[in-house]
């Protein structure tokens, strides 16, 4: 989830070179915020504070970079800030497992797309499928790895997993049919392998050949 969309709006839109401090903002971000949310769910955030420190002089500087070369992209951020705050609320709670809390990265991840086509200079459109399936993607997994770990034995929560993916391809077919025998495949994850007592080392492996496969049908298909 960290990586794929930006691999996917890089491919799609060519390379800049905002893209490398981008990337070096987005991966010291998200370990940023991780210590960030261990700081407001344990309320110590003085145990954490060398790494808030070191993450934030790498993130912070990267991202100044990237905003001085392409001002468009300070439109993304109160975006930003909102999902951010979801994860901030459940990491208070101590709930961070929570589907909404996990909706909230996806978007968060996603949106890389749209900025990296701001960043480009490519209107937001051309990129908006490959957005929609990757964001389809992304969701149904939220739902499958749940059925595969956290939820496991919840009939009711497999239902809506099934049907989520039963929708996705659908709307996955909407947007180009060869994204089709993808999503028929990920259905077909979704349905046939929870309750087979994988491991969750064997659930990330299926996930990540799951991941390429849809990394490569959409740069084929957009």
């Amino acid at each position: 989830m960290l990586l794929l969309p930006y691999t996917v709006g890089v491919a799609l839109v060519g390379p800049r070179w905002p893209q490398l401090p981008l990337l070096g903002a987005w991966l010291a971000g998200y370990l940023l915020s991780y210590y960030a949310f261990q700081a407001i769910k344990t309320r110590r955030p003085r145990r954490f504070a060398e790494q808030l420190l070191v993450y934030g002089l790498v993130a912070a500087p990267l991202a100044v970079v990237v905003l001085l070369a392409r001002p468009a992209v300070l439109w993304y951020a109160p975006g930003y800030a909102a999902l951010l705050a979801v994860n901030a609320g459940y990491a208070w709670r101590r709930r961070e497992r929570a589907l909404l809390n996990d909706l909230a990265s996806v978007a968060q991840s996603c949106l890389l797309v749209f900025v990296l086509a701001t960043i480009a200079g490519v209107p937001l459109a051309e990129v908006a499928p490959a957005f929609l399936a990757l964001l389809l993607y992304l969701v149904g997994t939220v739902f499958y790895v749940k059925t595969m770990i956290r939820e496991r034995g919840d009939a009711g929560y497999l239902r809506l997993s099934i049907g989520f993916h039963a929708v996705a391809l659908l709307a996955a077919a909407g947007l180009d049919l060869l994204l089709a025998p993808v999503f028929l495949l990920l259905l077909i994850r979704a349905a046939a392998l929870p309750g087979r007592g994988l491991r969750p080392a064997r659930v990330g492996m299926i996930e990540i050949g799951c991941s390429l496969l849809v990394l490569a049908v959409v740069l084929i298909a957009f």
